[in-house]
């Protein structure tokens, strides 16, 4: 198959282009960032777009590789933070792009399927214990609120234009090469030789970790295809691990004694508990395979080996 992923050069978008690729997929790209020659051919990308997507430049990666079969779309915001701190440049990165690329598919690609990383941040903050795919949405960040509209796109392409697409709702994605959020931050902290590391919230937070190795394992299955025009998915195993476990997994993985304490108070725009129910997931049927323990072991060890 041909295969494009927009985002590919971010965080899942690497890892998944080097699943795809190992399977004998040609792999190609659009996105932001330079990626060079043999860079490219290390990761298994073929042609690599560094751009805004938008008609002219699809046109002319659709001229270099061929019309995609499948698209994944990776592209958008990826921080609740920065949303608050710049809203419309995260409504440009999710909304506005969405909806480029859903036109562009309308007229020149209709049969390709598109498979879409959404968030369990649409979900917002009223749901204790397993949410389903039907579970009122109520996002509570401009990120959360963009990744809704981005869905209500896609649901509107599917309807009035019958584009197939399959929306993936991931929840708290972790991994080799994540060099931002809650387990960058405590290791940058563990590195720089803290040991008694202040931490936001109560510890209490419940949040489904999911290592992004099995991520994009499940986005390599979702390509496989379904008749159906509009598919919604939980990304998320079920299992709820609070922020405590989180941070006694990670200094007990790097070792030495460590003190984490809370300061109770939370961070604008966070959910106390996300948590999926993985019932979809499980009949595809598709199994996470790292439990969260020794994913965030392998984080660690990942990170000493790095030179931040």
């Amino acid at each position: 198959m041909i295969i494009w992923i927009t985002g590919a050069n971010g965080f899942i978008g690497r890892h998944l282009v080097g699943v795809l690729a190992d399977q004998g997929h040609a792999v190609h790209g659009i996105g932001h960032g330079a990626i060079n020659e043999p860079e490219r051919q290390r990761i298994g990308l073929g042609e690599w777009l560094n751009g805004e997507i938008d008609a002219a430049n699809l046109n002319t990666l659709a001229g270099r590789s061929g019309l995609p079969s499948t698209i994944f779309h990776l592209a958008g915001g990826s921080s609740v933070g920065l949303s608050i701190a710049q809203p419309l440049e995260d409504f440009s990165r999710t909304v506005s792009s969405t909806a480029r690329l859903l036109e562009w598919l309308r007229g020149s690609a209709p049969e390709c399927r598109l498979i879409v990383a959404s968030s369990a941040a649409v979900y917002g903050a009223h749901h204790a214990g397993a949410i389903s795919e039907e579970a009122e949405t109520q996002p509570m960040s401009p990120y959360g609120h963009h990744k809704l509209i981005m869905e209500q796109l896609c649901r509107s392409y599917a309807v009035s234009f019958n584009i197939r697409a399959t929306i993936v709702r991931l929840f708290s994605i972790y991994g080799p090469s994540l060099r931002k959020q809650l387990l960058w931050d405590l290791c940058l902290r563990l590195g720089q030789g803290q040991r008694e590391l202040v931490l936001g919230g109560t510890g209490n937070e419940h949040r489904d970790w999911i290592d992004v190795r099995d991520v994009v394992r499940l986005l390599a299955r979702l390509a496989q295809g379904d008749s159906r025009h509009l598919k919604v998915l939980n990304g998320g195993s079920g299992i709820g691990t609070t922020v405590a476990e989180i941070a006694r997994f990670v200094t007990t993985a790097w070792g030495g004694d460590i003190n984490v304490r809370f300061s109770g108070l939370a961070r604008a725009g966070d959910p106390f508990s996300l948590v999926a129910d993985s019932q979809q997931l499980a009949a595809l049927p598709f199994t996470w395979r790292i439990p969260v323990e020794q994913g965030i072991g392998q984080y660690v060890s990942w990170f000493k080996g790095q030179a931040p």
